[in-house]
């Protein structure tokens, strides 16, 4: 655990793992490093070191000082790799994280070795700028119970809202005391970074082995949006998670871990019989 000053932000970091490859995690929005604990134990397990990074604005990262583009979020990643003297990385970014990995993979191709993209788009349909939209008045409120209880119904499915409401309605209480007033102004700039987003003429250009993750009942990037972006991508695979959400990772830890890892390692073996 520990911080790096860059670009003028102290940038917030894990790496976990004794060796192995490294899989960096990019973030949705309104998840942190944290987010994680559980998730990662294994990719861990199964001999990967893992990168787990906050954005700036973000988790336990430093304020941004200036607005900025969804893209200086890329450009953050690459200097931290450098300083820890990363070459090569394998990618997994759920929604927000997702877009900022596109962004990295083009950019800096030989930084990056596979890519996992999990229920992201290549662009801000209008419709997903309806729901920021509504995000950032929910976040005006400063309220986290409030926040929560206007966010939540559109990031996990009806499904999951049937089998743990009870818990979800713990989560909200709990919302009131963990998203302060800085949480929510941090987040306000952070969702502002990605109004001009579109990059949907230029995935074609991503060369990494990809995978794509969607899930049948997520509201937020439908799965017509997650199958776009597999069909623009020459090296891409695709898998859907039925009956869920937004919040994949969340709501079938299981199945989503599998899908993970089971690309890594075919693509594995897949590069290792071609050597």
């Amino acid at each position: 655990m520990a911080t790096m000053l860059i670009n003028d932000v102290e940038i917030y970091y894990e790496l976990t793992g004794e060796s192995g490859e490294v899989l960096t995690i990019l973030n949705g929005i309104m998840m942190s490093s944290g987010s994680w604990t559980e998730i990662k134990k294994d990719y861990i397990k199964s001999g990967y070191r893992i990168l787990t990074v906050d954005f700036r604005d973000q988790g336990k990262s430093g304020s941004s000082p200036v607005d900025y583009e969804i893209e200086q979020h890329a450009e953050d990643l690459k200097v931290l790799l450098d300083q820890l003297a990363i070459k090569k990385t394998h990618i997994l970014g759920i929604s927000y994280g997702g877009q900022v990995g596109m962004i990295f993979a083009l950019k800096y191709k030989k930084c990056i070795g596979r890519l996992i993209l999990a229920n992201t788009s290549s662009r801000l349909s209008n419709f997903l700028k309806g729901i920021g939209d509504a995000w950032d008045e929910a976040a005006k409120l400063y309220d986290g119970e409030r926040f929560f209880r206007i966010a939540m119904p559109l990031i996990y499915s009806d499904v999951f809202y049937e089998t743990h409401y009870d818990w979800l309605k713990e989560r909200e209480k709990s919302f009131k005391d963990v998203l302060t007033k800085n949480w929510f102004t941090r987040y306000l700039r952070l969702s502002s970074s990605h109004g001009k987003y579109n990059i949907e003429a230029e995935i074609y250009n991503i060369e990494a082995p990809t995978l794509v993750i969607g899930a049948d009942r997520d509201i937020v990037t439908p799965y017509e949006e997650t199958y776009k972006i597999y069909k623009k991508i020459t090296n891409a695979s695709f898998v859907m998670i039925p009956e869920c959400g937004h919040a994949s990772c969340y709501e079938k830890p299981q199945e989503f871990n599998i899908q993970v890892l089971g690309f890594l390692g075919i693509r594995r073996l897949e590069e290792e019989g071609r050597a």
